[in-house]
């Protein structure tokens, strides 16, 4: 391929973007990518991996995938989450790679263009989420998708898991950054409190009203509104919702104008909401209107590796941030099943460090939870064969997972007949 048409096309992409041959040479570079590295590329003998990781051989070297790999495997566009060195540290990027092809369509090389994550980092920093085991990438990449689109999210996952945290990252880098995030707790609303506190009231509009209110859904106009705990909300009030979700308008308590509503809509939930829906107990047409993008944020549980990190972060974003952990209680740390998740990882951080008398936060400063946890947890972690791994994985699972069992055959990435399949050798009954 001409070098100066691919070149051409290069710059006319507004994100980092490279050509590289098969060889991964850098043959054309548009400035954006220059100005993301420290690492200055030189056209025609700077490798890709050279320039965003400082290696001297390729990623799948280090640990990580090549998207290369999958191109020539496939034939087709491949997707991954690195890790990069950029100017602002240690960057994670959503790399999209297309394979480029002669006129006898054979490949010659691949197109490669970045899209910064600025909302997730592996390091400690403030108001990010933090990790980098494979669970949290996949969750990073659900999310950098979703923010450049006005689709509903529906994020799914247990108590502390960070769904506000994953609301936030979707609002802001999304085009309505700039507009109001407003979060709308649907928990221990009552009908009439939750009908007001969304659309607002009119002065006089019942007993108590002295004043005219204006509603979460105006104040939020332009931006994003985070329905928390969404199955929650009344079923006589899911009516109301639907309709302002299909109409993008709604009246105040009182008022007789109808106003117009321009919001971007997530939701978040720890229940199984189709669950709820064969109950009868929340409405299937509003579960499609905001389930356009499913997202479930895995447990600390599946992040185990991320635990070190956090809790490490968490200790230095504490009022006793001189102290350390050894290694040993960091070893316990992640031995252990957390229910509560992120924000009880937090909470045992605080603990430990003003339980240790010295600077050193040994296994002997945990809370005593830790020093407690279930058998199947700490049977995971010994040598066992595979089948026993997975009876206990699975049944775990059965236990505490509350998914779809279509949904949950895709996160294992089995299909559903085999599931059941597993299921059913390991007599297990998935409710």
């Amino acid at each position: 391929m001409n070098v100066s048409i691919v070149q051409a096309m290069i710059n006319s992409i507004d994100k980092p973007a490279i050509f590289i041959n098969t060889d991964y040479t850098i043959l054309a570079v548009n400035e954006a990518y220059r100005d993301t590295y420290e690492t200055e590329v030189r056209v025609g003998s700077s490798r890709c991996f050279e320039v965003s990781h400082g290696h001297s051989s390729p990623c799948d070297k280090h640990g990580e995938e090549c998207p290369i790999r999958q191109c020539v495997k496939t034939e087709r566009a491949s997707s991954v989450i690195h890790i990069h060195n950029t100017e602002q540290g240690k960057t994670y990027c959503d790399i999209i790679m297309r394979p480029v092809k002669d006129a006898d369509g054979i490949t010659t090389g691949f197109l490669e263009i970045l899209d910064k994550i600025e909302f997730a980092t592996a390091e400690s920093h403030a108001n990010k989420m933090i990790g980098a085991s494979a669970p949290f990438k996949t969750m990073l990449t659900k999310i950098n998708r979703a923010a450049s689109s006005e689709i509903a999210v529906l994020l799914h996952g247990e108590t502390g898991t960070g769904k506000e945290l994953v609301a936030k990252a979707l609002h802001e880098s999304s085009r309505r950054a700039e507009k109001p995030f407003v979060v709308i707790e649907c928990t221990g609303l009552n009908e009439n409190l939750f009908e007001s506190e969304l659309f607002g009231h009119e002065k006089g509009a019942f007993t108590g009203a002295s004043y005219a209110k204006k509603g979460l859904i105006e104040i939020a106009n332009g931006g994003t509104v985070f329905f928390d705990e969404i199955a929650d909300v009344p079923l006589s009030m899911q009516v109301k919702l639907l309709r302002l979700l299909e109409t993008q308008c709604y009246r105040t308590v009182g008022g007789i104008k109808q106003r117009k509503a321009d919001f971007r809509l997530i939701c978040a939930s720890h229940k199984n909401l189709l669950e709820l829906v064969e109950k009868g107990e929340f409405r299937k047409d509003l579960y499609y209107r905001i389930a356009g993008f499913p997202i479930t944020l895995p447990s600390l549980y599946e992040r185990a590796e991320d635990i070190p990190s956090l809790a490490l972060h968490f200790l230095s974003h504490s009022e006793l941030r001189h102290k350390r952990f050894d290694k040993k209680a960091l070893d316990r740390l992640s031995e252990y099943s957390f229910p509560g998740n992120i924000r009880e990882l937090k909470s045992i951080v605080e603990q430990a460090a003003l339980l240790a008398n010295e600077d050193v936060i040994t296994i002997d400063d945990l809370p005593e939870q830790v020093h407690f946890s279930n058998h199947q947890d700490s049977h995971l972690k010994q040598l066992v064969s595979l089948e026993e791994a997975e009876e206990v994985y699975l049944r775990r699972i059965c236990e505490t997972e509350k998914l779809p069992i279509d949904e949950l055959a895709a996160c294992l990435g089995v299909s559903t007949r085999t599931l059941y399949r597993k299921f059913q050798k390991y007599e297990l009954k998935y409710e």
